[in-house]
């Protein structure tokens, strides 16, 4: 569910800026290709069987390791970012991308897909943590109410 939502947010915002459309560099056209490659790649990765994913971690890790540039960089991150896979790690997917998702560079299509990337990764973490705090919470709850069951058994006379 969480990724079609992300393939979803990710069409929409290519959706939007096509509207915005001015004459095009040769390097918007490259960004706006390695985007559809990128997004094609998340949806490959979604249909791997566990084996085929971690080896395609090893080989976008070692790619990403010999060159450490940015569509190295976004395939790894979009791999570990992918939930439901047997190499989801969204700390590592996240630190990957917050050097492209920094406000202060240019903005481009890239630049803008990590910084969504990076502002869902973020969301999912605190969603997780807020959910491990009321779980903890409601064990808690469940605790006290066990100890006020037991010493109200405890004070009632026995029968016999």
């Amino acid at each position: 569910m969480t990724y079609r939502c992300l393939v979803l947010a990710i069409a929409v915002l290519l959706t939007g800026c096509s509207g915005l459309r001015t004459p095009i560099q040769p390097e918007g056209e490259a960004e706006e290709r390695q985007i559809s490659q990128l997004i094609g790649y998340a949806q490959r990765v979604m249909t791997m069987t566990a084996e085929q994913q971690r080896r395609e971690y090893g080989a976008n890790n070692q790619a990403f390791v010999r060159d450490k540039d940015t569509m190295s960089r976004m395939r790894l991150a979009l791999l570990l970012a992918t939930p439901g896979t047997g190499v989801y790690d969204a700390a590592r997917a996240a630190s990957l991308l917050e050097p492209l998702a920094t406000p202060n560079e240019a903005p481009g299509p890239l630049r803008s897909l990590a910084r969504l990337l990076y502002l869902q990764l973020n969301e999912r973490t605190s969603e997780q943590k807020r959910t491990g705090q009321m779980r903890e919470k409601l064990d808690a709850l469940k605790e006290v109410e066990r100890s006020i069951m037991e010493r109200g058994q405890e004070s009632q006379p026995r029968r016999k």
